[in-house]
């Protein structure tokens, strides 16, 4: 994967009267990474995402996009990017393929051939001469997607792609982002609601919170940050409070269910030997035992819940 970065964000600060609505974001992501940007409501991602493409004045710093400014270069800079804010603007009178001819004349060197190569990569094929107002959302965002990137950017910026598709439309989605990060090289930077679906998209996260940025690590690093992991323990009920006595015994931490039968454990895969063992003799009905693995919704929660 080339690591030169594609975007650099360089102390990018958005200030309207004395609020900062986002504060001092440094990052950069490199060519062929999908970075999913998380944050709660009012966290300032779109107010980002509208700086990196130019639609408000960023108050203090830089972002610059293949190595062009948009604060001082902007036509040079924005030519790296393909972006939809929010929802795809479209014609919706005009067929798939007018849509995707009237967008290639703003741009020069977009070809016909791009432009069946395009409707055919995000599966339009059959679609793409019918008029859009007849399209479904998921179809709309498919040929937004590609009238995003026609003109070959390196940069493809999506906010909330995923908002109104249907799970089949979702899994296309994803998994066409990742393709084109990974085989094309393009960096692909997105925003989303849906943390499962983040966690199965981006390569990176970046989470912000109150227009600070809490962190930014690998999917993997932050969703198994901390090494405990929880372990649910499934015995018979009758003997359920036998089994928590014998486990807080052995200084394990018990986590609070309402499960009946179920007992959570916070303890490390390691350990599941021993506790086993110690259910074992002393006569508890055990049924199973089972790791129950952290997700993204899980560390956000923790991590935006601890900066509060």
């Amino acid at each position: 994967m080339n690591q030169t970065p594609v975007v650099q964000l360089r102390h990018a600060t958005k200030r309207i009267g004395s609020k900062n609505i986002v504060n001092d974001l440094s990052f950069d992501i490199p060519a062929g990474e999908v970075f999913g940007f998380l944050g709660p409501n009012g966290a300032g991602k779109t107010t980002t995402i509208r700086m990196m493409v130019g639609l408000i004045k960023i108050s203090q710093g830089d972002i610059l996009i293949k190595g062009q400014s948009i604060t001082k270069d902007f036509n040079k800079a924005i030519r790296h990017v393909g972006a939809i804010v929010e929802n795809p603007d479209l014609y919706k009178y005009l067929t798939g393929y007018q849509n995707l001819m009237h967008y290639a004349r703003m741009v020069p060197g977009v070809s016909k051939a791009r432009i069946n190569e395009m409707a055919e990569i995000v599966g339009l094929k059959d679609k793409i001469h019918d008029k859009v107002k007849t399209y479904s959302l998921g179809m709309r965002q498919r040929l937004g997607i590609a009238q995003a990137l026609l003109h070959r950017p390196p940069l493809l910026i999506l906010d909330e792609p995923t908002n109104g598709l249907d799970p089949s439309g979702i899994h296309e989605l994803r998994n066409y982002l990742k393709r084109l990060a990974h085989d094309e090289g393009v960096a692909v930077f997105v925003s989303s609601h849906l943390l499962s679906e983040m966690e199965l998209m981006c390569d990176r996260v970046g989470v912000l919170q109150n227009g600070k940025l809490l962190s930014i690590q690998s999917i993997q690093d932050f969703v198994h940050r901390g090494g405990a992991s929880r372990v649910c323990v499934v015995v018979e009920p009758a003997q359920m409070e036998q089994a928590r006595r014998v486990i807080t015994s052995a200084n394990k931490t018990v986590l609070p269910t309402e499960h009946p039968g179920q007992l959570f454990i916070q303890m490390n895969k390691e350990e599941i030997p021993e506790v086993n063992k110690l259910l074992m003799d002393a006569g508890i009905q055990l049924y199973s035992i089972q790791i129950q693995e952290h997700t993204l919704e899980d560390k956000f929660l923790e991590i935006t819940e601890e900066k509060k």
